[in-house]
């Protein structure tokens, strides 16, 4: 595949990003507004968050959605999988109670899923040696992205904002000048949904015009040549045998062990960021709910810029390099709320460390080390796997942290020091891991790691 064609099927997958990340962010800056509408309790919220795409129902997903891009194709995913997610946000967008609300986030959350494995796996396949980092870190680049727009928009079109009259006369138009002032004003979060079914129908046309993965179709000859000769073997390996084939080989438990424990410990923190982060800023830093969403749209700005930056040296230096910065920033983001909130610099200060760590951030070099260090045979299976670890382990995590931080901030240093636990356990053992795999060919680092007869 060319460099043209390989950057062109990179910018068509990296979608998925924007939608995973636009999903969660989405369903996070309107919840207040569809609580008000449907008059849901803070239980109702639970189980939103829970299934949604920050949580189980994008863990469901993804193990589904793993075995199946190994079974069926990477192509597979793409031509069916953003159809799903367009009708769990229509889904979204038409809700008029909660099991509708409801179904809409679960399906959403289960499409994210699906689309995450096959996403990374197909952009290292579909890769040159010299710029599989490179394509990563635009595919992480649209995970920013996605916020910094959602938010965006939220704050144009919510009530007070500079796009709301448009929401108003777009409601009135819709349900009568008469509707009742929550009605009006939950408008908004649909808008900003249906603004993510456009880019998902964008998504799904490009990715539609792909062709299957050159990797996938070489794992999968010996398999079609055996199924002609062999009765028993027609229909190739199926997704049991996959599976089989994953937990029985030594060196691929020990590197899905590997991947998982740095992933999951540094997720644990990015989760809560993800959804809590405004809400720190109000009770901790004590700041508006626009000044919030602001810092936090600053910040993923800074995540974008960082990542940019890093797509032009991920191929050139080593790993561990960036690996190791990106953490000490992370870190020295919960070290300045131990030091102590005491003015807006504090908060600047969080805001862009952890951006800083958020462009060099561990989900690049998980997302580029998972589609690495496993052969294409079960590639996409094992990411799954590891996402559906790390997400259904995060859904909980954020119920307990609720608690570790308490209702309004009292316990914002020690859920810091938990937060640099974490990440600490992170760094050593990302930095004892991290393999040496760049400028290689992923044939090649199948043959180092397993040999030639897998």
């Amino acid at each position: 595949m060319s460099k043209t064609s390989s950057l062109k099927s990179t910018v068509a997958v990296s979608l998925n990003n924007y939608l995973d990340a636009g999903a969660i962010v989405a369903g996070a800056s309107g919840i207040t507004l569809w609580q008000n509408y449907l008059g849901l309790s803070e239980l109702h919220l639970g189980w939103l968050n829970a299934i949604s795409a920050n949580a189980l129902g994008a863990a469901i997903g993804a193990i589904i959605g793993g075995f199946l891009a190994d079974k069926f194709g990477r192509k597979f995913i793409f031509t069916y999988n953003l159809l799903v997610y367009m009708l769990g946000v229509l889904v979204v967008m038409l809700s008029t109670n909660f099991p509708m609300l409801l179904c809409g986030f679960l399906i959403t959350g289960i499409s994210v899923g699906v689309g995450v494995p096959a996403s990374w796996t197909y952009i290292s396949e579909s890769s040159e040696v010299h710029n599989r980092g490179r394509n990563i870190c635009i595919s992480q680049m649209s995970w920013g992205l996605g916020p910094m727009i959602i938010l965006l928009f939220g704050m144009l079109f919510a009530p007070g904002g500079y796009l709301y009259s448009f929401v108003e006369s777009v409601a009135h138009a819709v349900i009568g000048a008469d509707a009742a002032e929550s009605a009006v004003q939950v408008f908004s979060s649909r808008v900003v949904f249906f603004t993510l079914f456009v880019v998902a129908f964008i998504a799904w046309t490009l990715q539609r015009q792909l062709e299957e993965s050159q990797e996938f179709q070489k794992s999968k000859a010996p398999q079609q040549a055996s199924s002609a000769t062999s009765e028993v073997a027609e229909g190739g390996v199926g997704i049991i045998d996959n599976i089989k084939a994953l937990f029985t080989n030594k060196i691929a438990v020990r590197t899905v062990t590997f991947l998982a424990v740095i992933y999951l410990t540094w997720n644990l923190v990015a989760s809560v960021m993800g959804f809590f982060q405004p809400h720190i800023y109000e009770t901790a830093g004590g700041l508006s709910n626009e000044y919030a969403n602001m810092l936090s749209c600053v910040g993923w700005g800074v995540v974008v810029a960082v990542t940019f930056v890093l797509s032009f040296l991920i191929d050139r230096l080593p790993h561990k390099l960036f690996y190791i910065l990106g953490l000490i920033a992370a870190l020295g983001t919960w070290a300045v709320i131990i030091k102590g909130v005491n003015g807006i610099g504090s908060l600047w200060a969080f805001s862009i460390l952890w951006g800083i760590n958020g462009g060099l951030s561990v989900q690049i070099f998980y997302a580029l080390w998972g589609s690495e260090l496993f052969p294409a045979k079960f590639r996409a299976g094992a990411q799954g796997l590891m996402f559906f670890i790390v997400r259904g382990l995060s859904a909980a995590w954020g119920i307990i942290f609720t608690y570790i931080y308490g209702e309004n901030g009292e316990g914002f240093t020690r859920a810091a020091w938990c937060m640099i636990v974490l990440l600490l356990i992170s760094l050593i053992v990302g930095v004892l891991g991290a393999p040496n795999t760049r400028g290689k060919s992923l044939a090649q680092i199948t043959r180092e790691r397993y040999g030639e007869d897998l």
